[in-house]
């Protein structure tokens, strides 16, 4: 049961547990920051900041407060309730056949370009949900590379990584970073279709919606395509998110290992001081097969 404020933002959520698993529970809890009471009739009742919990000897379980949405999403439903009725009764979740695409990498010097895409449809799509996923970026390395490695074993994917070495040849022959993109993009849609027969496909817009157009009419590709900002709101192409990310990040991890040197993500100074000592140590050679040579990052590199 959800009650609601006149605002339409939720209460309090109540339900029925199995008592069983009020050890564990509580555990949780407390592992999570909530100071434990035992008031009667009650097996505990556990209160941090923003939210409570009350489970009663009956087994109804009441949670309150006003930070209790994420907590219901990320917490209680994943891994007590096991379903997202709390969630899904405030937010409706398209539910048709789909692929989508995103990518990592595009902003990062060091590191591949990767293009990910997912095909899900129905309740695959929920149980997107149910796996944690969101959009990569507010996501930690760790969980990445966890929900991924889910990602990968129970959806139809396709991932395009890009080699710093190949990224920079193709960049000649392409001339422009956004005409690249739409190739990886069009290679991975032109997989997932061929293999799935789906043919809706939604993307983070990342220019001029021609470029991609125009990448999937070279390939004959006949699809319906949806380009939009923001576009890993969307739980399918928030999956590719992370599956690009997790190629990217993986990456990244076997190039410190090979050049026994940890390499920074995006294209900061701490970047440039990599760089230098890169060069320093193998030769500006290396560059070739670890960076993308287009940024501007280079000529800081560069520099004596």
């Amino acid at each position: 049961m959800i009650d609601s404020s006149p605002a339409g933002k939720p209460t309090n959520f109540v339900t029925t547990l199995d008592i069983k698993i009020a050890d564990k529970l509580m555990q949780d809890l407390i592992n999570q920051g909530f100071e434990i009471t035992k008031p009667l009739y009650t097996l505990f009742s556990a209160k941090k900041k923003g939210i409570s919990c009350t489970l009663y000897q009956s087994g109804k379980l009441m949670v309150q407060g006003k930070e209790m949405a994420s907590f219901m999403e990320f917490y209680l439903e994943p891994h007590i309730l096991g379903n997202f009725k709390f969630s899904y009764a405030h937010l409706e979740i398209d539910i048709t056949a789909r692929i989508g695409i995103d990518e990592s990498g595009k902003g990062d010097f060091f590191g591949p370009l990767c293009i990910a895409g997912v095909q899900a449809e129905g309740q695959a799509i929920h149980h997107l949900k149910t796996l944690g996923v969101k959009d990569s970026k507010s996501l930690s390395d760790q969980s990445i590379i966890k929900i991924g490695n889910k990602i990968r074993t129970e959806y139809a994917h396709h991932i395009v990584k890009i080699n710093p070495a190949k990224y920079n040849e193709l960049m000649i022959q392409f001339k422009n970073l956004n005409h690249l993109l739409a190739w990886g993009h069009a290679t991975s849609i032109e997989q997932l279709a061929n293999r799935t027969g789906c043919q809706n496909v939604i993307i983070d817009q990342f220019a001029d919606e021609r470029v991609v157009i125009r990448a999937l009419q070279r390939k004959k590709m006949e699809i319906n395509l949806t380009q939009r900002y923001r576009g890993e709101e969307d739980l399918v192409v928030a999956a590719a998110s992370i599956l690009a990310r997790q190629t990217f990040v993986e990456a990244l991890d076997q190039l410190s290992e090979k050049y026994k040197i940890e390499f920074p993500k995006g294209a900061s100074m701490k970047t440039i001081q990599i760089g230098k000592k890169l060069v320093q140590t193998y030769g500006s050679e290396v560059l070739e097969h670890v960076a993308k040579l287009h940024f501007k990052t280079l000529d800081a590199i560069m520099k004596n």
